[in-house]
């Protein structure tokens, strides 16, 4: 295999033994020498060369090489060794009868070799046809009686190992040696590099050149062959163009090799070894080869000599995958499918991992077989586990070859398109409306299949799925759509087919009410066993309407959230969405529903009891749906019970979790983000968006949900303290998209938030108009969803707008008075108390009063601060830190001490200009005229139990900056910490 020209890099050693074993045998002293290593080392380029070296030291040299080819040839070396001394001696041997114990022409050099020494050289021995061999043996037990070496090569294991190669007492008083070549080392291919580059190689280049040939000298020389004829230096930028080649050069010697394997019985085993050599043990593989009469050991020593086959580290031999590609492709691919469903059969019943026996059903026949389907199953979910998706997906594509159940195809394909949805979510919408058009479809497998393309972003199949017939449906029995529905076998009502027949206008009834026939009028005295298989079907025709009845509801409000998510019916040709059923037993319609009201911010109650029936489960046992529950959780953040809301979002990421599905995972991650930012909670929003980003990349977001995901980022790293991240998400383009869906004004509202922020009042108050359109273009008045009213017109107060900025706070205030929620009518109180001028101070104590009771804590700390900001300019006052005393006690805390005395005794800070007409104010504490503005308001969150995470939230500054603060406020006021902060009332003279 090697090329003759191939330079002896690193064979030092060697070469001084040859030498000397040379000197010897001009001496009369006689050697067997065999070189062996993995085919490509050099051994026949090292036999060459010391052929060289004996004929210009004047010894004789007769030689020959052994070939695959000629392994059944008798004599077939011999003849090669002899011919040079008779030209005849080939005939004699291949045709002349074979005499027992004969050994042609062996004396005749044995006498010869007595007035010449004679170097023997027979490269490949490991292909030695048997008489060959034992003539070679024969030659190797008088070879003390005569100046004669036999140097002979090999590739590690010969077929029928020649007995000198083991040191016997065979050679007597000759010199056995046996020289093992090693790869090149690194050095070794750095030379190569530069003699044959010419110019010296990057060590990147090297390294990589070492690791992919192995140091394989016939392999590193011919790559670097090809690689010079590129033109391109030896250089590290060229490492994957190195890489591709080696796998080119690799696969080249490995067909050479596989070529020149004759022996049928090798290559089938060669082959299922290729197949399942890392799975099976080698007597298995032989096995799955077929019945062969060719001993196992025989097996294993031919397909070593091939170069084929190599030990790693004493562990089963295996295959390079360049090699195993190679050798595979020379089979009809319907025999390689059909040789990997063997494998598959045999790795299942010897108890192979589940991820192996799926490797080989991915490139296997259809089995047949339910364990194949399962085993892709499980394949699935470990490659999930350890994070590869297309692996995953590979998996389940395949179950779909199987024979299936149509139900349980279904199945794979919902789940299939689930993984689908973030690899490639075209691919997955295809998969979806094929089951959505389905009429064979499983129980609630449409409507899942619906609800995971309006996860995908995927507004068109709830359309496809749309319901025909009657725009609602339902019992029609007296039912408050928030009452959860009755249990079956209550005991009460009609049973559920009943209903349902109702529903239906009783269908099975006969047409035109005609109930003359016998069949109906008195069969259940008359035939029993008709009366009963006409019960078994009227109950299978019950449990039919009940699913239809759930599954249309179901699809209903899909189509309702589908129609939020992007308001297509002004579209020509787009039939409105059809209103929820008044009455159902829905879980899904109850979430849609819940989050209706809240958007228009009416029904506060009934919003919060239908969002928590949106998680009971089906009374028909359908399985739950994604969306509608998140649009539940996101109706129970609206309406103050965050708590409940983020244990609802916590089940449904372990659902999620448990069912692998990503973008499932990603969504709920984002709306928890969402809870956690309006609690005042912006880094652990932070880290929810980065875990779903990791779920589903932003690259692979739907332009949809672009918008919403941008806002919550932007928000978040502006209250984390990072503005300069949040100018870039706000200056990020969205897709056109984008701009047609409900989420767009969450970001109009979250750039408004970075303009108030820069003091740019112009462009928030632009940015929070349009994000007022927007939402109310989508039917959202409720001011608890984004309150763009209150902060457009603090932009519009700061403009010098009074008459807009009044409008717009008494607005809001009187839509979250309709809400009923604490945190809206709180933020909508401050709103207004900013703009008004009238009893500012009462409305700020108003608004704190209100938040003081709401999960509002970001809102709630500004409108202390507020408050006290305004406080500081009165004569006769309340204090902020009285609210906040009586919010703890309220909350069940500790109260954090005498803080109306405090509050009295700290004056406004410098800058800020007392009121007209206040009283003097008591004597500060001694330092307190020191400290600056932003020391002022740390001093009084600080004096108010908030952490120092949380004032660094509300101030829109980093922990450390607050650390820094604090350290300086207890600096000048010569106190040691929070505690004297909090029980400081007046100087420390009294006064």
């Amino acid at each position: 295999m090697a090329p003759p020209d191939l330079p002896l890099f690193e064979r030092d050693r060697e070469q001084a033994v040859l030498s000397a074993v040379i000197g010897e045998l001009r001496s009369g002293r006689p050697a067997l020498v065999t070189v062996t290593g993995e085919p490509g080392l050099g051994q026949n380029e090292l036999l060459r060369w010391a052929a060289g070296q004996a004929r210009d030291r004047g010894v004789h040299v007769l030689a020959a090489r052994a070939t695959s080819a000629e392994h059944e040839l008798r004599y077939g070396v011999v003849a090669q060794l002899l011919a040079p001394e008779d030209r005849d001696i080939a005939t004699r041997l291949f045709v002349a009868p074979q005499r027992p114990g004969g050994l042609p022409g062996l004396n005749h050099l044995l006498t010869a070799c007595h007035d010449r020494p004679t170097l023997l050289v027979v490269q490949d021995v490991q292909w030695l046809d048997p008489a060959s061999l034992r003539w070679l043996e024969a030659l190797a037990r008088r070879l003390p009686r005569a100046p004669l070496a036999l140097l002979t090569s090999t590739t590690g294991t010969a077929i029928d190992r020649p007995e000198w190669s083991v040191g016997t007492p065979l050679t007597g008083l000759a010199s056995t040696i046996e020289l093992a070549l090693p790869p090149l080392t690194t050095s070794g291919v750095s030379a190569a590099v530069r003699t044959v580059c010419g110019v010296p190689g990057d060590t990147d280049f090297t390294d990589a050149l070492a690791q992919a040939t192995r140091g394989v000298p016939a392999v590193v020389h011919e790559v670097l062959l090809r690689f010079t004829r590129t033109g391109c230096a030896p250089r590290a930028e060229h490492v994957e163009h190195l890489r591709a080649l080696t796998a080119e050069v690799v696969g080249d010697h490995a067909a050479q090799a596989l070529s020149e394997l004759r022996d049928p019985v090798a290559v089938d085993v060669l082959r299922a070894l290729a197949v399942c050599g890392d799975l099976l043990d080698f007597p298995l593989v032989c096995t799955l080869a077929g019945l062969h009469p060719v001993p196992e050991a025989r097996l294993r020593a031919t397909l070593m000599a091939s170069g084929l086959l190599t030990p790693r580290d004493g562990s089963p031999p295996g295959h390079d995958a360049v090699v195993r590609a190679r050798i595979l492709e020379e089979m009809p691919a319907a025999d390689r499918a059909d040789l990997y469903a063997r494998a598959a059969r045999l790795a299942q019943r010897v108890a192979v991992a589940d991820q192996g026996i799926a490797e080989l059903l991915l490139r296997a026949r259809p089995v047949g077989a339910p364990w194949a389907v399962a085993t892709l199953r499980r394949g699935f979910a470990a490659a999930l586990r350890s994070g590869r998706r297309d692996r995953a997906t590979a998996y389940l594509a395949r179950a779909l070859d199987e024979p299936l159940r149509s139900e349980e195809r279904a199945r794979v394909e919902l789940q299939l398109a689930s993984v689908q949805m973030v690899t490639a979510p075209t691919a997955a919408e295809r998969r979806l409306h094929g089951l959505i058009r389905s009429t064979g479809t499983g129980t609630g497998l449409r409507s899942q299949a619906v609800d995971l393309c309006l996860l995908g972003g995927d507004t068109r199949a709830a359309r496809l799925a749309q319901p025909t017939g009657p725009e609602t449906l339902g019992d029609p029995a007296p039912c408050d759509a928030d009452v959860p529905a009755p249990r079956r076998g209550s005991g009460t009502g009609s049973p559920p087919g009943r209903r349902a027949r109702a529903v239906a206008g009783d269908a099975t009834a006969p047409r035109g009410g005609n109930t003359s026939d016998p069949a109906h009028r008195d069969g259940a005295d008359d035939h029993p066993e008709r009366t009963a298989t006409a019960d078994n079907d009227a109950t299978v025709s019950e449990r039919d309407d009940l699913a239809t009845v759930s599954e249309r509801h179901e699809l209903i409000a899909l189509l309702r959230v589908a129609r939020f998510l992007r308001h297509e019916e002004t579209c020509p040709g787009v039939p409105p969405a059809p209103a929820l059923p008044e009455h159902s037993h829905s879980p899904a319609v109850a979430g849609v529903r819940a989050w209706e009201h809240a958007m228009a911010g009416v029904h506060l109650e009934a919003s919060r009891r239908l969002a928590r029936a949106a998680f009971a489960p089906d009374p028909g046992g359908r399985p739950p749906l994604v969306t509608p529950r998140l649009f539940a959780c996101r109706a129970l953040f609206l309406t103050d019970d965050g708590d409940e809301a983020e244990a609802h979002l916590a089940t449904l990421l372990n659902e999620a979790h448990r069912q692998r599905a990503a973008i499932a995972i990603a969504h709920v991650l984002a709306v928890r983000a969402d809870l956690h930012l309006r609690h005042g909670r912006p880094d652990a929003a932070a880290r929810d968006l980065a875990a779903a980003e990791a779920e589903l990349p932003p690259a692979r977001l739907h332009p949809l949900f672009v918008p919403y995901w941008a806002s919550l980022n932007l928000v978040a790293d502006l209250q984390n303290g990072r503005p300069d991240r949040a100018r870039e998400i706000a200056a990020r383009p969205v897709p056109s998209l984008s701009e047609e869906c409900a989420t767009s004004a969450y970001l109009l509202f979250a750039r408004g938030v970075l303009a108030r922020s820069e003091d740019d009042p112009q462009r928030a108050r632009a940015y929070f108009r349009a994000c007022g359109r927007w939402l109310l273009h989508y039917g959202c008045v409720n001011p608890a969803v984004l309150p763009w009213r209150s902060l457009a017109a603090e932009a519009a107060h700061a403009l010098g707008d009074d008459a807009e900025a009044l409008r717009l706070t008494r607005e809001e205030v009187r839509l979250a008075a309709r809400w009923g929620t604490r945190s809206a009518l709180g933020r909508a109180e401050l709103g207004l108390a900013v703009v008004i001028r009238e009893n500012r101070t009462e409305h700020f104590r108003a608004a704190v009063a209100t938040l003081s009771e709401s999960p509002a804590r970001t809102d709630y700390t500004r409108a202390v601060l507020e408050l006290a900001s305004a406080e500081s300019a009165e004569a006769e006052r309340r204090t902020a830190l009285a609210l906040t005393s009586r919010r703890a006690s309220t909350a069940g805390g500790v109260a954090p001490g005498p803080l109306p005395g405090f509050s009295q005794a700290l004056p406004a800070p410098a800058g800020v200009p007392p009121g007209r007409g206040a009283a003097p104010h008591p004597r500060p504490p001694a330092g307190w005229p020191a400290l600056s503005p932003a020391e002022h308001e740390t001093a009084l969150l600080a004096a108010s139990g908030l952490a120092n995470r949380e004032i660094a939230t509300t101030l829109s500054v980093t922990t450390r900056a607050v650390e820094l603060r604090l350290s300086g406020v207890y600096r000048k006021l010569r106190i040691r910490g929070r505690e004297e902060l909090r029980a400081l009332r007046y100087g420390p003279e009294g006064g």
